[in-house]
């Protein structure tokens, strides 16, 4: 059921066309003092160019063209570099508020991107097998959650499902007065769920809307003007597009990791220092790209790829790999580079840890497929993925 939020700068966040950074966010509360933030970059980030093994001998033979100058990269151990356009995020994991999970995938193995997000919102091990998502399904492991709201036309996949979850939609009416918003105020006020979701919605008024289309650093601002609320929401998604980079990804990747880069800083500086420290931000992808660069200056769709766990709340400041190698033996069917952690897996370790839940009931309820456990998921290398944040 949408609520009735339309107002001409709030509405305008998702009625325009194709976007720069096409932001999207959605929110959910939680009896929790706990934040979590899930940032999904559709298109298939290409994870070999974010977090680069610069030891791996096969490397340079595969992209070279595609490698920045790894003196300009940041040095994160003696084998991993850091993208350039990643200099907040490089100061995270200086703090040691930042990991790095390496060869990472979801159970998906084909190659279309409507397929993989498919799977990796719903928290399936195939395309459309399910119909909620697993954020969604996190919400009902929270105590006495009311229903969460989505700035945007429609609820995205991974937090749509059993428990309630309304979207503040764009439309063509004309745009309501000032009394009237003034008279919804005072409707709502005695409202438990309804009024502290439309205080936070009125806080995002003054933003200017097409600002917040262009710039991540307002797009991130804006989220945290709703986590940092002490009544607002606890858990969110974040959606950022542009990631498909076939031709021409060296400018391409740059603008977009300088993007998330910025959004990412924005919302640590207006979440503040305490609140930060209570967050857990999980970056991710549908799937990876291959590991060699194609005929046109960028890569093709791939399998495995990274994810990233920022926040003050994260026990960062190291990459998480089983390196599979990148010699040719050693690649995904001759071409992509060869998952050894499961993506369910972060996913389970990382909002367990955040929340104080029990692991194997978070993964009994977000991924309760009996195929959940997969060649990659059974690998030694899942005991890797635990004290990822601080209790």
């Amino acid at each position: 059921m949408p609520l009735p939020l339309t107002r001409r700068r709030f509405v305008a966040l998702g009625a325009a066309g194709p976007l720069l950074f096409a932001p999207r966010m959605t929110f959910a509360r939680a009896a929790t003092d706990r934040r979590f933030v899930f940032i999904i970059q559709r298109g298939a980030a290409d994870g070999l160019a974010t977090v680069i093994p610069q030891g791996d001998p096969a490397l340079m033979g595969l992209r070279s063209e595609l490698t920045p100058d790894l003196a300009q990269c940041h040095r994160l151990d003696g084998f991993f570099a850091l993208y350039p356009a990643l200099p907040h995020v490089a100061q995270l994991y200086g703090q040691g508020q930042a990991l790095f999970v390496h060869a990472v995938a979801s159970p998906y193995r084909d190659r279309s991107h409507f397929d993989g997000q498919n799977v990796l919102e719903t928290g399936g091990t195939r395309p459309y097998a399910r119909q909620d998502g697993w954020l969604n399904r996190l919400l009902a492991l929270m105590p006495g959650t009311p229903p969460g709201l989505a700035l945007a036309p429609t609820v995205p996949l991974a937090l749509r499902g059993a428990h309630a979850v309304e979207s503040a939609a764009p439309t063509g009416m004309a745009l309501p007065p000032d009394d009237l918003i003034a008279r919804l105020t005072t409707l709502y006020a005695h409202d438990a769920q309804l009024a502290p979701l439309w205080a936070a919605a009125r806080e995002a008024m003054p933003l200017d809307p097409g600002k917040v289309r262009q710039d991540a650093a307002t797009f991130g601002q804006m989220a945290a003007t709703f986590l940092a609320r002490a009544s607002g929401p606890r858990i969110a998604m974040l959606e950022t597009g542009g990631w498909d980079t076939h031709s021409g990804q060296a400018g391409h990747l740059t603008d977009r990791l300088r993007a998330l880069d910025s959004l990412i800083a924005a919302l640590q500086a207006g979440l503040g220092t305490d609140v930060w420290a209570q967050t857990t931000v999980l970056v991710a992808t549908e799937f990876g790209r291959t590991a060699a660069a194609n005929g046109t200056g960028g890569t093709d769709h791939g399998t495995g790829a990274v994810a990233m766990l920022l926040g003050g709340a994260v026990k960062g400041g190291r990459v998480i790999a089983d390196w599979p190698g990148l010699a040719p033996a050693q690649l995904l069917d001759g071409r992509d580079l060869r998952p050894t952690l499961g993506l369910d897996s972060l996913i389970t370790q990382a909002a367990a840890e955040t929340f104080g839940l029990d692991p194997a009931r978070v993964s009994r309820t977000l991924f309760d497929d009996p195929a959940f456990s997969g060649p990659a998921l059974e690998s030694p290398a899942r005991n890797l993925l635990s004290g990822l944040v601080a209790a």
